[in-house]
């Protein structure tokens, strides 16, 4: 198979990048999708206020147990 030439090389890439170009939107002034699009959109929902309720009841109850455990041994050098 003969190698391609320089010419043919960059008009291959040139193809493959309009290709590329052509598949994203390229709306002015459009909003790019980011996860900062999902900030505040659960605010004052019920669902998720019980679920974080859930949730800090359950890392208080971590935090309890982890507190119990403390100081009960004493640390000694090996």
């Amino acid at each position: 198979m003969k190698p391609l030439s320089l010419e043919q090389r960059i008009a291959a890439l040139e193809k493959d990048v309009a290709d590329l170009k052509a598949l994203q939107p390229n709306k002015a002034g459009a909003r790019q999708k980011d996860w900062r699009r999902t900030i505040g959109m659960f605010t004052d929902n019920p669902g998720m206020l019980e679920i974080f309720e859930e949730a800090m009841k359950i890392r208080e109850a971590d935090r309890r147990e982890a507190r119990r455990g403390y100081g009960k041994r004493p640390r000694t050098k090996s």
